[in-house]
């Protein structure tokens, strides 16, 4: 599993020319599902996301967390986060999960997050989407496998 967590001030996707999810302050996150992926993992990775301390306090410090600064989320489904460019020039995309068990786990997620997050907006899963966002910083973080060792 892989997470692109942005910090932005807004963001927002559309898709056949509709806005269909719309965020103010939080995060954009991108999630890939490998192949493998169980709930389990997904809810370590929720956890983790929700908990980051990326937001800054009165002092400038990044020390508030999604909760503490009433963030907001905006799900993007991105399974070629899973790209191996190992080879060639046209990217490979073997790693990625299969799409039943990517949209099954990242419906998983959506639930999960709406139940610690009040505001929880998505793209959808398999569309072609334009993704638009005011990178906050900038401020990117990823997780993926890594932090599971």
């Amino acid at each position: 599993m892989k997470f692109v967590i942005q910090r932005v001030s807004e963001a927002s996707v559309e898709t056949e020319g509709k806005v269909i999810g719309s965020i103010g302050k939080g995060f954009l996150v991108l999630i890939g599902v490998g192949a493998g992926d169980t709930k389990e993992i997904a809810d370590f990775y929720i956890r983790k996301m929700i908990g980051l301390r990326i937001f800054e306090d009165e002092n400038g410090k990044t020390n508030l967390a999604l909760k503490d600064v009433g963030g907001q989320l905006l799900l993007v489904s991105q399974f070629t986060l899973y790209a191996s460019c190992r080879k060639g020039n046209r990217p490979g995309f073997t790693d990625a999960g299969d799409p039943a068990l990517a949209e099954s786990l990242y419906d998983y997620i959506i639930g999960e997050c709406r139940k610690q997050v009040p505001v929880v907006q998505t793209g959808r899963f398999g569309a072609d989407m334009k993704v638009r966002l005011c990178n906050d910083g900038p401020f990117t973080i990823i997780l993926d496998e890594t932090i599971l060792h």
